[in-house]
């Protein structure tokens, strides 16, 4: 079909650069390196209205900033995910329930919730790669009438790797005509499950559940490794670039087109994007 149809230039240049003071109201720990913050404004209300896939810049004083998806919203908090790998994620993950944090945002565009109506939609993720894609999937959930069959095929490489372990198990595959589909990469005794990578583990999914690609829309969001054999995977399955989305979310710097640090050519992905078709992500040259 390829008729996904995604918004951009949607940076908000005219929004102010000093973040507003929020408090952290939520921590929890996903993985030995990874943790989730929910974030309120200090009044107690949610900080920005996000729309699936936007960003927000989080910042720790006097450690420095950092840009992540906004994951995850409810009536009075926004939800982000870190990943340890650095000293100011190191400080984020030292933050505990009640401390004062930066945040400012949203940035960029977003998910084709819109156009996506009415389309089976299937969600593929790796590792950290699952955040982004929970924001679209959770709306896809609440608004469960406007879209068909959803899917989830989710890996990992261990089972201690999994973010969002009571979600994956216990949540998404009650709710209607939700398939959630889980694999790591390295088996263990405290694991039961499918033991494949990723895009072996796509295909035999896809072969097993009798997925098509007719009227679907695919989002697709993980390491540099996994995106290419995914793709590789989808081409054979019949999938249209056109209909393949992702989020180059990691890219983003300042959120604003400022620094010029998120270019790819003559692309800036904090003005244009960070969420793309692969027909488009492929004229660019990304990846």
């Amino acid at each position: 079909m390829g008729d996904i149809v995604v918004a951009h230039d949607c940076a908000r240049g005219g929004e102010p650069y000093t973040p507003m003071t929020c408090k952290v109201v939520g921590i929890s720990q996903q993985t030995p390196d990874v943790r989730s913050f929910r974030l309120q404004a200090l009044d107690g209300s949610r900080p920005f209205d996000a729309l699936p896939g936007q960003t927000a810049m989080f910042s720790v004083l006097p450690y420095g900033e950092c840009m992540f998806a906004v994951t995850s919203r409810g009536e009075d908090y926004v939800e982000l995910c870190v990943k340890r790998v650095g000293q100011v994620t190191e400080r984020m993950h030292e933050l505990r329930v009640g401390d004062e944090v930066g945040l400012r945002g949203p940035y960029g565009n977003w998910f084709p919730y819109d156009s996506a109506r009415g389309r089976d939609m299937l969600f593929v993720a790796a590792g950290i790669g699952l955040p982004p894609v929970r924001s679209f999937l959770e709306y896809c959930l609440r608004h469960r009438a406007d879209y068909g069959r959803i899917d989830l095929v989710y890996s990992a490489s261990t089972k201690a790797d999994l973010v969002y372990l009571d979600e994956l198990t216990n949540v998404w595959p009650g709710q209607p005509d939700t398939h959630v589909h889980v694999s790591v990469y390295h088996g263990s005794d405290d694991w039961d499950g499918e033991v494949s990578y990723s895009a072996p583990f796509l295909e035999k999914v896809f072969a097993q559940e009798g997925l098509s690609p007719r009227n679907a829309c695919a989002t697709l969001c993980g390491g540099a490794s996994f995106f290419r054999t995914c793709l590789e995977s989808f081409t054979a399955l019949g999938y249209d670039p056109g209909d393949i989305v992702t989020t180059l979310e990691r890219r983003m710097k300042c959120g604003v087109g400022k620094c010029g640090r998120c270019n790819i050519g003559s692309h800036f992905i904090c003005l244009e994007g960070p969420v793309f078709t692969q027909r488009e992500v492929a004229l660019m040259g990304a990846r």
